[in-house]
C-alpha cells in the first residue's frame, strides 16, 4: 500500500513542478530552436567554401559577435575547422565527416 502512495505523491508533485516550470521550460525551447536555425545557417554558408566569421554573419544577416560564438560551440564540438587565415581572420569550414 504505501508503494501505491508513494507513486500517487510522486505523480502529483511532478505534475505540480511540470505546471509551475512550463513557461520556463517553452521558454528554453524556443531558444534551442533558434539555436539550431542558426547553426544551420552557418553550415549553409561554411558548405561551399571557408569563410571569416564576419563573412559568414554578413551572409546569414547576424552579427558577427552572435556568429562567433556559434562557430565557437561548433568548433569545439568538432562540426567546424579552422582552413586558412584571411587578413587577421582565421577562415573556417566544415569539418570533413569520418
Amino acid at each position: 500500500m504505501s508503494d501505491k502512495v508513494d507513486k500517487k505523491a510522486r505523480t502529483q508533485m511532478l505534475k505540480a513542478l511540470r505546471e509551475k516550470f512550463e513557461a520556463s521550460v517553452e521558454t528554453t525551447r524556443e531558444l534551442l530552436k533558434t539555436q539550431q536555425n542558426v547553426r544551420r545557417d552557418i553550415q549553409k554558408a561554411l558548405a561551399a567554401e571557408p569563410k571569416t566569421v564576419p563573412q559568414t554573419a554578413e551572409e546569414i544577416g547576424l552579427p558577427a559577435n552572435e556568429v562567433l560564438w556559434h562557430v565557437m560551440a561548433m568548433k569545439k564540438y568538432g562540426l567546424v575547422v579552422e582552413s586558412d587565415m584571411q587578413g587577421d581572420y582565421y577562415t573556417y569550414q566544415m569539418a570533413k565527416e569520418s
